[in-house]
């Protein structure tokens, strides 16, 4: 019998507010141990939480970018449970009338992963253990956070990624969060189960809680998706279980039973206003909403001529699509610009965080006013190329390495003289091209190209080597 995954996603992601939900206290990541941390978000008796506004915000412009309905009457409750990292012995979240509900993120194939809610909960401390020992730091607790929670919609180990991935450009763009997965600002519980193919029934689900990782949630569910399909074809039957997953050993383990709604035993929090935002509110946080990464790739394709893969590189990261639609306004080929920032710039971008914060010498302006000068026939792309090197190690403008002599051009004499040049220079290449290897020729053209600083023509030169080594 063959089987299909249903998967949903519980997607917990740490707003970018500088204080926390209910306190005063520093979000700032890192820190001793129990330094960001008073009274409030520790829980001592008698202390009273404040809703951080922002915090409200933010939840609405992420319900916002993910196509939610809003709620103009909210509130928040206790989520009863006793755990060391908990000192209340409760969190303060959102149950039966959460902040954004019935929204959707679609995927590139046209798919539609529909999300139930999202509200605003605070996040639990962190448990450390060491030589056998558990040290509770409570600089996390506190720290404002929404939760995504989607519907059991997504049915391969592909669709997973896309969404994950989809939901952190999609944060990261209206500004309201890192989600830098390594540090713990976005985390994945994978709720998987298993079923026949072709059956709408949804088999017992099981629960892989805190996943930061999105090539480990991969893993993560295509060992659970085996495990299960293994057990039910063994005559087993699925716990509805926590399980924790281990990326050396690449396998699951069960950490407790999975709890339902009721186990947390919800009731409205005494202590906190009810939430209320008037239509005008959240029409104002409308107009806040930038152009998504998909919706700007998609433009990029469709009005400026640039393939799917560059668009989709260039609109994933908000810093770089900026910086490409300042440089390539008004030029007269976005395409160049695209060219440089994807092949040059992105070589001394070697990491996702390099990309995101895309902290380079130079600015938009800088990279256009080479590009014009390429547009207006004064150099040619090798020389505009070597240009941007020293610009991007120095942060000068193109002005200071391009002369006037350079943006002369060159006249067909000398061009022929530096052809005949590189033929009497290489005889080997020379003799290769005639034995039949066309790609000697560019050796030849790159002799030409370094003697003359990138001036000549490239291809007029390779049209001119030819002559030569032929008449």
């Amino acid at each position: 019998m063959k089987y299909e995954m249903v998967a949903g996603f519980e997607t917990h992601i740490e707003l970018a507010t500088n204080t926390k939900i209910f306190c005063s206290c520093t979000t700032q990541f890192g820190g001793d141990p129990n330094t960001h941390c008073c009274p409030i978000c520790i829980g001592l008796p008698g202390t009273l939480p404040k809703l951080n506004k922002q915090v409200v915000k933010y939840a609405i412009m992420a319900g916002l970018a993910t196509n939610c309905e809003i709620a103009n009457i909210s509130k928040m409750d206790r989520k009863n449970y006793c755990y060391p990292d908990l000192p209340k012995a409760y969190q303060i979240s959102q149950y039966d009338k959460p902040l954004c509900e019935h929204g959707y993120v679609q995927l590139s194939s046209g798919k539609k992963i529909r999300l139930t809610r999202i509200h605003i909960e605070e996040d639990a401390g962190k448990l450390i253990h060491k030589r056998g020992d558990t040290y509770i730091d409570y600089n996390r607790g506190g720290v404002p956070l929404i939760e995504i929670v989607s519907e059991p919609d997504i049915s391969s180990v592909e669709e997973a990624k896309e969404y994950v991935e989809r939901l952190q450009q999609i944060m990261r763009f209206i500004g309201i969060s890192d989600c830098k997965m390594q540090e713990g600002s976005m985390r994945c519980d994978v709720n998987i189960s298993v079923r026949p193919e072709g059956s709408t029934q949804l088999g017992t689900r099981t629960e892989i809680k805190n996943m930061n990782s999105i090539t480990f949630i991969g893993k993560a569910m295509e060992y659970e998706f085996s495990r299960q399909v293994e057990l039910i074809e063994s005559g087993g039957k699925v716990e509805q279980q926590t399980l924790r997953y281990d990326d050396v050993t690449n396998t699951t383990s069960s950490m407790r039973g999975k709890e339902d709604a009721n186990d947390y035993r919800y009731f409205r929090d005494p202590d906190l206003v009810t939430i209320s935002v008037t239509d005008e509110e959240i029409d104002e946080l409308r107009k806040m909403i930038p152009e998504l990464p998909f919706e700007k790739a998609q433009r990029y394709a469709d009005e400026l001529g640039l393939s799917e893969k560059d668009a989709q590189n260039l609109a994933k990261y908000r810093k770089i699509a900026e910086f490409f639609e300042e440089s390539s306004e008004g030029i007269k080929n976005p395409k160049t610009a695209a060219n440089f920032i994807i092949g040059q710039i992105f070589r001394r971008l070697e990491t996702e965080n390099d990309k995101e914060s895309f902290d380079i010498a130079i600015n938009a302006q800088q990279l256009k006013e080479l590009i014009k000068l390429i547009d207006d026939g004064k150099i040619k792309n090798n020389l505009a190329k070597t240009t941007l090197e020293k610009m991007l190690d120095t942060g000068k403008s193109a002005g200071e390495f391009i002369s006037e002599s350079d943006m002369a051009g060159m006249d067909d004499n000398t061009l022929i003289e530096l052809c005949k040049r590189a033929v009497d220079s290489s005889p080997k290449a020379v003799a290769d091209f005639k034995n039949g290897k066309q790609k000697a020729i560019k050796s030849l053209v790159g002799f030409v190209m370094k003697e003359s600083r990138g001036k000549a023509d490239a291809a007029l030169a390779e049209e001119k080597i030819v002559e030569i080594i032929g008449g």
